[in-house]
Parts: structure tokens; C-alpha cells; sequence
């Protein structure tokens, strides 16, 4: 599996800093001071093309509403066939919120 080669002492020291932000303020705060607004930006978009490829809606849409790129849009696409389920955890969570 892919994910295990992620696995390391500076990455869980991030994840246990993200786990450790308790408002929407507190990771506006951290990823403003850890990230460039291009790097937020892209995994922001990433996000949303996630949520409307499982919504069905088409690769046009897609482009057109995000601005993403059509190898941005296949690249979700892959994640969200044969990733590690990522991207629906967290989408139903946050569905599950509205």
C-alpha cells in the first residue's frame, strides 16, 4: 500500500499538529504560516474536484468551476478509484456536518 510509504516521524509530528488545531481560525492561522497561498490553494481544489467527481458532475464542469486542470481532475479520479479512501472519509464527514 502506497500510504506506508508516507509513514515517518516528520510526518506524524504534522498530522498530530493538524489534529491539534481546534477552529476553523487555528488552521487558517497554521496553514498560513506553514504553506504558500498556491500550495493551500491546490490541495483546496483538489478537495472540491473530489467532491463533485463522487457527485457525478463532468470533467467540463469540473474545469470549468475550479479552474483545475483535465490532469489534475484524472489524478483525483485515480485517488478516489484506487487511493487509500482518503478523500471519501473526509467528504462524508463533512457532509454528514452540513
Amino acid at each position: 500500500m502506497q500510504i506506508d510509504k508516507l509513514r515517518g516521524k516528520q510526518l506524524d509530528q504534522l498530522f498530530d499538529a493538524v489534529l491539534s488545531l481546534q477552529t476553523r481560525e487555528e488552521c487558517y492561522q497554521f496553514f498560513d504560516d506553514i504553506a504558500t497561498m498556491n500550495e493551500i490553494h491546490s490541495i483546496s481544489q483538489r478537495l472540491q474536484v473530489a467532491k463533485m467527481l463522487m457527485e457525478g458532475q463532468t470533467y467540463s464542469k469540473i474545469e470549468t468551476e475550479t479552474k483545475a486542470s483535465t490532469a489534475t481532475i484524472s489524478r483525483v479520479r485515480r485517488c478516489i478509484d484506487y487511493g487509500s479512501g482518503g478523500y471519501d472519509v473526509v467528504l462524508n464527514r463533512i457532509a454528514k456536518e452540513d
